[in-house]
């Protein structure tokens, strides 16, 4: 029987102040690239509770997720040394508080806050099409409700009440 594809599930911020974008700048094997702050969906763990973690590892900020901003399907390119699928989940919030003694996730350089010009002037060393993609649409004011999702653990029964 064939292995069953599965895509990586991961989670992104689009955080806005002032009119100015929070990204991250990190290694990758392409070198220097960035980010929207993002990372992978842990075991157990909600979608927004994910943002939430990422954007606290990668940036030291607090971030409340308010609205889905998209959700994206990305391929790597065919001819990446490995072909994956990522299923991002893409969202907007509030910025909470700055926690500048917390070392940042490793292979993360620095956040920095740009303009969306910069970050248009910068597309060459975005990780991923998905770095503007999500801050246009944010910019065009795409908002889904988070109760739009939904998480159900299931609990498996066993008969005559046995663990």
């Amino acid at each position: 029987m064939p292995q069953r594809w599965k895509p990586n599930v991961t989670v992104a911020a689009v955080i806005e102040r002032q009119g100015r974008f929070l990204l991250v700048e990190e290694h990758t094997a392409e070198g220097l690239r960035l980010n929207t702050p993002a990372g992978h969906l842990d075991p157990g763990e909600s979608l927004p509770a994910a943002c939430r973690r990422e954007v606290l590892e990668e940036t030291a900020y607090d971030f409340e997720p308010t609205a889905l901003v998209g959700i994206y399907l990305h391929r790597t390119a065919p001819d990446a040394p490995q072909d994956i699928t990522y299923l991002r989940f893409c969202f907007c919030g509030t910025l909470g508080a700055h926690h500048a003694a917390q070392p940042l996730d490793q292979g993360i350089v620095r956040a920095l806050w740009l303009s969306p010009q910069e970050i248009r002037a910068s597309r060459a060393l975005h990780r991923s099409a998905l770095v503007l993609q999500s801050i246009d649409d944010y910019l065009a004011g795409q908002r889904g409700a988070l109760d739009l999702l939904h998480a159900h653990v299931h609990h498996h029964h066993l008969e005559g009440g046995g663990q």
